[in-house]
């Protein structure tokens, strides 16, 4: 193994999982099981530039296949938090119908869907197929393929050069970094802008945060890392923002190192002293991790335990990628969490990959009155409890297991 930015060969352990399957690829019924695949869930920070990443098994068609059932659009949150990302960026950077913004990794149009609506030109790339189908559906020019430099330089020869390239939760997911990030260089107009929204691998490591690792996320990613990959490229951060998002999240602010209209703020000083402190240039900081996910895998398995000697019925909110790292680890299968609950279409009828526990609609929850409901995607636990605030009426309680198990009252 050798790191995916600098080449070292010198890695400390930050977390090791187990076997698991691709935490997207749910099963379209109970006869696909027999054809599972599973693929080590090992990830290693690299001593020389901090990097954190996992051991490579597969390659990324594997995990971000035609039928990638991740759709942004389900969470209303989300959306918001999409729209207000658009309103501040039209109004810091002067938007306008003269504009071009690029979304790399555009899903299903949750963000571009608000640029289109502000009249601002736009276009999206995102290689898998089902979610640019649904991006299109909204009346969006979508390319689907895969970004990096040779895509970036097909589409600056033809004028599609941004002023914009909006980044949310990509820098993680992609196997090679130096390639994916030289092609915002090459993409972005003389001064234009880059941001990059991913979970800071400190808030992952403090909170205990470990069901975010998952074969998808290639790269665990703090400011001292991502520097050294952006100034490889050819870009520079000049201002950082800190967001709730996965347990949270950073928002970086880049532009090409020449360009001469983006001064460095005083936020991104703060956080690169902030990392220091936390001791993130040293060893000691990646080792502590494992063990708060043992701890939580074992106190996830005692709940269910206790739950079934007692008739305890037991549910799950949330079909995320997330929480399939979670009930891997933990070994948990559909005769502890009868059913998971999910808003998205494209996984309801289908099995949570290695647990096998079957994805339904909202209607079964009601129907089932289950004692406790687990949420998975606990990031956005505050919209959950109030979408299913009712469980209430039957005496049901919510249950989240990081970054300790806890039976919400």
């Amino acid at each position: 193994m050798t790191c995916r930015h600098c080449g070292s060969a010198e890695f400390i352990p930050f977390l090791d999982l187990g076997e698991a399957p691709p935490s997207n690829s749910y099963l379209a019924s109970s006869a696909a099981i027999a054809d599972e695949k599973t693929y080590p869930l090992v990830i290693r920070s690299c001593t020389h530039c901090w990097l954190t990443q996992t051991q490579d098994f597969a390659d990324r068609e594997e995990f971000f296949s035609a039928d990638y059932a991740y759709f942004s659009s389900f969470s209303i949150s989300w959306l918001n938090h999409a729209k207000a990302y658009v309103e501040a960026m039209t109004s810091r950077f002067g938007l306008s119908r003269d504009s071009l913004v690029c979304e790399v990794a555009a899903n299903d149009g949750y963000l571009l869907r608000h640029v289109q609506g502000a009249g601002i030109p736009c276009y999206g790339i995102e290689p898998t197929a089902s979610t640019a189908r649904a991006a299109r559906e909204l009346g969006l020019e979508i390319v689907a393929e895969f970004f990096g430099a040779e895509l970036a330089n097909k589409l600056a020869a033809k004028g599609r050069g941004a002023d914009l390239i909006a980044a949310n939760n990509v820098l993680a997911h992609v196997p090679d970094i130096n390639d994916f990030v030289a092609g915002f260089t090459i993409l972005l107009k003389s001064e234009g802008v880059a941001t990059f929204e991913f979970p800071h691998v400190l808030e992952m490591v403090e909170g205990a945060q470990f069901d975010t690792a998952y074969h998808e996320h290639y790269s665990y990613l703090s400011l001292l890392a991502v520097e050294q990959v952006f100034a490889r490229a050819g870009l520079r951060v000049f201002d950082v923002e800190t967001t709730p998002w996965h347990g949270g999240s950073l928002r970086l602010f880049a532009c090409r190192t020449e360009a001469i209209s983006h001064v460095q703020t005083s936020a991104v000083d703060a956080l690169r002293a902030r990392e220091k402190a936390a001791g993130m240039d040293s060893a000691a900081f990646y080792s502590s991790i494992q063990i708060k996910a043992n701890r939580a895998r074992d106190e996830l398995r005692a709940f269910l335990t206790d739950a079934r000697a007692k008739g305890i019925t037991v549910a799950a909110y949330g079909a995320a990628a997330k929480g399939n790292t979670l009930l891997n680890f933990a070994n948990v299968k559909a005769c502890d969490i009868s059913f998971v609950v999910d808003l998205n279409p494209a996984k309801q009828g289908r099995l949570l990959p290695g647990s096998h526990i079957p994805v339904v609609n909202e209607a079964k929850l009601k129907q089932a009155k289950p004692d406790r409901v687990v949420i998975l995607p606990w990031n956005i636990e505050t919209e959950i409890k109030t979408q299913l605030s009712y469980i209430a009426d039957w005496g049901g309680k919510f249950v989240t297991a990081i970054p300790n198990l806890k039976v919400h009252a």
